[in-house]
């Protein structure tokens, strides 16, 4: 990395921007540059700073996030974005991704996730919440967002898409391995191999490729 992340945050609620503001300020490697309280103040701000990322709530006033977004990404394709979500708004999350969006969060998350989040999508990767419902993760699949349609077709062994349909069915590694007979440690290492193949940082992402790309079904997940 040349220098450290430049971040803007866009959300109508000081409070909650605030906070946010204040705990990625003590991040090394994350610099704030500036704050929005909407889509419209983002623009305007973003044509007097350089910024690599851009994190921005979904509801604003005067201007949404997911038109922000458009317009943003037609004037800076380089920018890598983030939306910032409630529990309620999986329609809303599937558009902005549409619209071009980098990743999604829950406003509940945890520090480390929103670290990993703002790493995740700066490296060009999807990101996708750690809280990903089945719901949003069947929505996002039959949506027009497909992230690896350009990249090269990824293939799996044998033992790995087996390993990829017990990981969506939310078994752990332990359990993982006590059922097909490897160690802990071996089945951790198929995932650790999975998730680079697939361009993904954790389950929630494993759980969108694998039915994007019929490596699992549905009905598999209930």
């Amino acid at each position: 990395m040349n220098h450290d992340i430049r971040l803007v945050i866009a959300d109508d609620h000081e409070i909650f921007r605030d906070g946010l503001a204040l705990m990625l300020s003590r991040q090394p490697d994350i610099t704030l540059v500036g704050q929005a309280n909407n889509g419209r103040e983002l623009l305007e701000l973003l044509e007097t700073v350089e910024a690599d990322v851009v994190m921005t709530d979904l509801k604003m006033p005067l201007m949404d996030g997911i038109t922000a977004t458009r317009t943003l990404l037609q004037r800076l394709p380089h920018i890598r974005i983030i939306a910032l979500s409630m529990f309620d708004e999986e329609e809303l999350i599937v558009e902005m991704l549409e619209a071009g969006a980098k990743g999604y969060l829950l406003k509940n998350a945890d520090k480390q996730e929103i670290i990993e989040a703002i790493n995740s999508v700066y490296e060009d990767n999807i990101f996708y919440c750690k809280q990903t419902s089945a719901r949003l993760a069947s929505m996002i699949v039959r949506s027009r967002f497909n992230p690896s349609r350009d990249n090269a077709p990824v293939t799996f062994t044998d033992r790995e898409k087996e390993i990829i349909r017990l990981i969506c069915q939310q078994f752990t590694a332990q359990e993982i391995g006590e059922k097909i007979f490897l160690s802990k440690r071996t089945v951790e290492g198929h995932r650790t191999r999975i998730l680079e193949k697939m361009n993904v940082k954790n389950t929630a992402g494993v759980v969108v490729f694998a039915l994007k790309n019929n490596l699992i079904s549905e009905a598999e997940l209930l």
